[in-house]
Order: structure tokens, then C-alpha cells, then sequence
């Protein structure tokens, strides 16, 4: 018996050190590259800093700034409308997508593949293509609605349509990570449920609503979790289509944490905005986990 006691102890801890070491990169970059940023955001907003004069500490200063920026305000809005719009597109048509490619036998390889190639291609390229297509005189889009008889789009350039356009960006070259997500999910679903579900006489739709949609709950709250972390640090999009305009109508809170930062040179003030945002995400995922016990299913298997 002291032999076996001693074994599993042996192996126990051989396990955890194996662990440990399989953890210590992700743990190292999480350190390195998220830690430690965010300390040292922190500690900048109590500084006067712009890269060229050494820090000068100025209390407070930079968060009584922060809750009379307007500017700051108007981001925060523009982060909430990316929000709202961004997030159902995603989190609602990734599901839909990913439930048509798993129901499909055939061309399923061909699909996956289709669905998931944009997002292996580099956002800057692929937003100087796209920022030709929807340009307003020469675009490539508008040429065809001119030959159908319509008039030219201000895709680009008008306050809520370039909310549509960034919608439409955003879906084509971002929504296979979350299609990969939810076909993954549903992979893992053993068959046995839906041959059940199938003997009790249930269509379609009502293996996907009583059978998927809960048992896919686990993945569901992760790409809502991602998705939310995601808009809020929206920068890609607006940057390379819109550079914030037309005016500062899609102008995020990540974009002005850039120009404050990088184009003002306010260091100091950039990193007082970009640790607000840091605990917005946190309060929101906080909320999230402890929400996730009345709607997420574990136990299924």
C-alpha cells in the first residue's frame, strides 16, 4: 500500500511539472505581452510623458482629463454602435453558417475552406482592395449599380453607411475564425443525441433548438466572450478603410488610444484611455462568467 501511495505521488507531481512546462510559454507571453503592458499603463496615467522629455508626474491629472474628453466620449459611443452591430452579425450568422457546413456532406471540405481562407490573409491588404471597391467615384461596386441604373453609394463617406460597409468588411474577412469555433462545437456533439432526437420525431429545426443550440452553449459563450473582447479593441477596420472618418463618425476607443499615443505623442494620457479599456473588458468578461451558470451546459457527455 505505502508503495502504491508513493507511486501516485511520484506521478502526481511528474504530471504538474509536466504541466507546468507545457503552460510556461503561454504563461511567459502572457507576462511579457499582456502583464506587464498593463502595469505600465497604469502607472503612465499618473505621468506626463511623450517619448522625447523624461516623465513628469502630475497626479490625477490625466483621469479628470479622460472624464471631460469628448472626444473620448464620442469613441466610447462609435466602440458601443461596433458593439451592437458587429457582435449578432458574428456570434448569430458564425452559428448559422457553421450548422449549414456540418448538415452538408457533400462539398464540406470545400466549404470550410472557403469560409475560413480570408481570415488567413493580411488585413492591411485586403482592406486597400476593398477600400477601392466601395469608393464612391470609382469604385468598383458603384460601377455595376450605375449600370443597373442606380446612383453611387457614399459607402465610405457617409455617417451610417460606412457602419455597412465596415459591417460587410468585417463579416467576409473575420467571420470564419468564429464559423471554425461553432463547427468545432458541433463536432464534439456525440451523434447519439440527435439519433435520439430523431426516434421523439423532431425536424430540423427543433434538433437545432433543443438539441445543438444547448449543447453548443460551452462554445457559444466563448466566441461571445472573444467577439466582445474583439470589437472593443476594434482597429483593423476603421483605420484602414475609414482612418476614423468621415469626420470621427467610426472613430473607437482603440484608434484614439493611437492617435493620442502615437500621432499626439501623449503617452501619458493614451495609457490613462487604454487601462479604462482594460477594465471594461475585465468588468464585462467578470459579469459574463458569472452569468455563464444559468445558460451554459457542461455535463452532457
Amino acid at each position: 500500500m505505502k508503495n502504491t501511495g508513493s507511486y501516485k505521488i511520484r506521478k502526481k507531481r511528474k504530471d504538474n511539472i509536466a504541466a507546468y512546462c507545457f503552460l510556461f510559454p503561454a504563461i511567459l507571453s502572457f507576462v511579457l505581452f499582456v502583464g506587464i503592458p498593463i502595469i505600465l499603463a497604469a502607472v503612465l496615467s499618473f505621468f506626463d510623458y511623450n517619448l522625447v522629455n523624461a516623465p513628469k508626474f502630475i497626479g490625477l491629472s490625466n483621469i479628470r482629463k479622460m472624464f471631460g474628453d469628448k472626444g473620448l466620449q464620442k469613441a466610447f459611443a462609435n466602440t458601443v454602435k461596433f458593439l451592437l452591430i458587429l457582435c449578432p452579425i458574428h456570434c448569430g450568422l458564425g452559428m448559422i453558417l457553421a450548422y449549414c457546413v456540418y448538415r452538408t456532406r457533400k462539398l464540406q471540405y470545400f466549404f470550410r475552406s472557403a469560409i475560413y481562407f480570408p481570415t488567413i490573409v493580411t488585413t492591411a491588404s485586403v482592406a486597400i482592395a476593398w477600400g477601392y471597391l466601395f469608393s464612391t467615384d470609382t469604385g468598383a461596386i458603384n460601377y455595376f449599380i450605375r449600370l443597373l441604373g442606380g446612383t453611387n453609394i457614399p459607402w465610405l463617406t457617409d455617417k451610417v453607411m460606412v457602419y455597412v460597409t465596415i459591417a460587410i468588411f468585417s463579416f467576409w474577412k473575420f467571420i470564419g475564425t468564429t464559423f471554425l469555433y461553432y463547427f468545432i462545437g458541433m463536432q464534439n456533439i456525440p451523434e447519439s443525441y440527435y439519433e435520439a432526437a430523431r426516434i421523439d420525431g423532431a425536424n430540423v429545426t427543433q434538433e437545432f433548438r433543443y438539441v445543438t443550440l444547448p449543447l453548443l452553449s460551452p462554445t457559444l459563450f466563448f466566441v461571445v466572450i472573444t467577439n466582445i473582447v474583439s470589437v472593443f479593441q476594434i482597429f483593423d477596420e476603421p483605420y484602414l478603410l475609414t482612418n476614423g472618418g468621415p469626420g470621427s463618425a467610426t472613430k473607437t476607443i482603440a484608434l484614439k488610444i493611437y492617435q493620442t499615443a502615437f500621432q499626439d505623442m501623449n503617452i501619458g494620457y493614451g495609457g490613462t484611455i487604454s487601462f479604462l479599456l482594460f477594465l471594461i473588458i475585465l468588468v464585462i468578461t467578470v459579469i459574463q462568467y458569472i452569468g455563464q451558470n444559468k445558460w451554459v451546459v457542461y455535463d452532457y457527455e
